[in-house]
């Protein structure tokens, strides 16, 4: 028997217009966005639809992109559609927590407004790197970083693709010695900051304190976690895990041969662009990958799995 997993993509997806045609659309879609505006004391259709320079800024970047994919995913389960498990890449961990019922919409949409201001003033401008290293093994990078300081792996996202992050310096240091050790290519990321590196710790402590009135729920179904890449299916272990989710490694590809061994075969990417799909591609070509990203898609989705 097929199972089914919605997926929700982190920072680096969002693009302006998304959101917009569901806003149009649909009731329930353009109730989430008008309620987040009203939360966060924030234009979301500007911050969205139209284009802006705020949009790529992480504290306004989290709750825009949370807010689009909440949207969308109410859509789908309005039509009929539910899955099995859930799972999201970094930010997209509240998506998945959420859809799986552990917390409300608003409080995941509050929340990572919080997250991305501690997130963006955790570190100095200029002080911190990352950088995707293309055609590397994980064990070589892993083997390459052991005997480096300051810098480490923040996602692994799929063969052949790891991202690293750290101190600038040692981040710039590491590039060099994986080009050495016979990367591809090591591209350094336009970020502003080091993401998922032990630099954040002190920013995941504050983000466990604004954690700490959020009300969490049983969970209707299991979401996979990316601090341990396992099945998380009691709620009461969800804010410990999402504090220290911003300083530790992205566990993606894990995450995806989990749900894989559990029989899940069918995978729905919610929200703009398609970067999740092209990772599945590389952890498994077997299993069937579903984008619903706009409106169009949804009729597609819904027919084909309902």
């Amino acid at each position: 028997m097929s199972k089914t997993a919605f997926i929700f993509p982190g920072q680096g997806a969002q693009k302006a217009g998304m959101g917009k045609d569901f806003y149009e659309h649909s009731e329930t879609a353009g109730m989430m966005i008008d309620r987040a505006s009203e939360l966060l004391d924030i234009d979301m259709k500007a911050l969205c639809f139209e284009e802006n320079d705020l949009l790529d800024q992480t504290e306004y970047t989290q709750a825009a992109l949370v807010t689009v994919c909440l949207a969308m995913e109410r859509v789908l389960e309005e039509r009929g559609l539910r899955p099995d498990v859930t799972a999201g890449l970094s930010l997209g961990e509240y998506c998945a927590v959420a859809c799986a019922g552990g917390m409300s919409a608003e409080d995941a949409i509050t929340t990572v407004r919080k997250r991305g201001i501690l997130m963006q003033n955790a570190v100095p401008d200029g002080k911190g790197a990352m950088a995707a290293v293309l055609g590397l093994s994980a064990s070589d990078i892993e083997a390459v970083l052991a005997g480096m300081e300051g810098v480490s792996i923040a996602n692994y996202n799929c063969p052949g693709q790891i991202v690293i992050t750290g101190w600038k310096e040692s981040v710039d240091q590491a590039c060099e010695a994986l080009k050495g050790a016979g990367a591809k290519r090591v591209l350094p990321l336009n970020v502003s900051g080091p993401f998922h590196s032990p630099m954040l710790e002190g920013a995941g402590e504050e983000l466990a304190k604004v954690l700490e009135p959020v009300e969490l729920h049983p969970l209707q179904i299991p979401y996979v976690t990316n601090v341990t890449a396992e099945y998380v299916r009691d709620s009461g272990l969800t804010k410990t895990l999402l504090s220290k989710q911003v300083a530790s490694s992205v566990r993606w590809q894990q995450s995806v041969e989990a749900m894989i061994a559990d029989g899940v075969d069918r995978f729905v990417e919610i929200g703009p662009g398609r970067t999740l799909a092209g990772f599945m591609r590389k952890i498994n070509k077997e299993v069937t990958v579903y984008n619903v990203g706009t409106w169009e898609d949804v009729e597609k989705v819904v027919q084909e799995l309902c």
